[in-house]
């Protein structure tokens, strides 16, 4: 029986209006101006797509898979990966996520219309990942039990997250003065992360988030991805293309929303 998980954030997050967010994805797409790479495995934003995101509003010790089978987007719908699902499921390490908690969570939703766009024509299927608030131990678990898609050519990986997210809102306020106003010292902040990112060491990252506490939303998503190039057979490497704040943040009773994308290619 067919079960779909609606496009729940469409029109309000963004459009609903197919027309629209087509116009609107075709002017982002142009506008990073990126050559296309047949080396990029992954993104930090084939025929299978596996999805990492964090939960915001549902907790959990442990990733959980979907119990949908057909994720509804504006711009066209994306069938599960029904037998990579099973077979996940059957390690008895995930558990199945309620269609409620699914719909409510936007982190992977977020990343669809982008999916559905890049991927149409193609019989793509897709592999969502809740990841919930993992220790160490589980994140490196997981990693290890994912590692063997990384290596298979036909596995894409898409890994949400955002990045610092600063003000009394959000009860972080770090400010480092030497670094001038407070939006730089966000922006050394989020690059100091990202340049531990881009050397591939879960662990170095795993510090630098103790030392900082840096409300990185999607930080379990990508300590299990980089454990995955970690136990993976291919060479990886991952590189930021961008990074963007929402606003500049200049006194204490400002807040903003850092975003930065990176690709991870294979090594040639």
């Amino acid at each position: 029986m067919e079960r779909v998980r609606r496009a729940a954030h469409a029109g309000s997050w963004y459009t609903s209006n197919a027309n629209k967010l087509e116009e609107e994805l075709d002017g982002w797409l142009r506008a990073t101006g990126l050559a296309k790479s047949p080396n990029v495995r992954g993104i930090i934003a084939p025929s299978r797509v596996f999805l990492l995101g964090p939960s915001h509003h549902y907790y959990t010790p442990r990733c959980a898979l979907t119990r949908a089978t057909v994720y509804s987007t504006p711009v066209g719908d994306l069938p599960i990966d029904l037998e990579v699902n099973e077979e996940l499921r059957a390690t008895g390490k995930f558990e199945l996520m309620d269609l409620h908690v699914d719909e409510a969570e936007h982190s992977m939703e977020m990343h669809l219309p982008y999916i559905a766009k890049v991927f149409h024509g193609y019989p793509v299927k897709i592999v969502p990942i809740l990841v919930g608030a993992l220790n160490s131990e589980n994140e490196a678990m997981y990693g290890r039990l994912l590692a063997k898609y990384v290596d298979d050519p036909k596995n894409f990986f898409s890994v949400s997250s955002d990045f610092c997210h600063w003000g009394s809102r959000f009860n972080y306020t770090y400010y480092d003065k030497k670094q001038g106003p407070i939006y730089k010292s966000i922006e050394a902040l989020d690059h100091m992360g990202m340049e531990i990112i881009e050397t591939g060491d879960p662990d170095a990252f795993k510090r630098y988030l103790q030392e900082y506490d840096n409300t990185i939303c999607g930080r379990h998503p990508i300590s299990v991805f980089l454990h995955m190039l970690k136990n993976c057979s291919a060479k990886i490497s991952i590189g930021f293309v961008q990074y963007e704040q929402s606003s500049q943040c200049k006194s204490m009773r400002d807040s903003s929303v850092s975003y930065a994308s990176a690709a991870a290619k294979v090594d040639s």
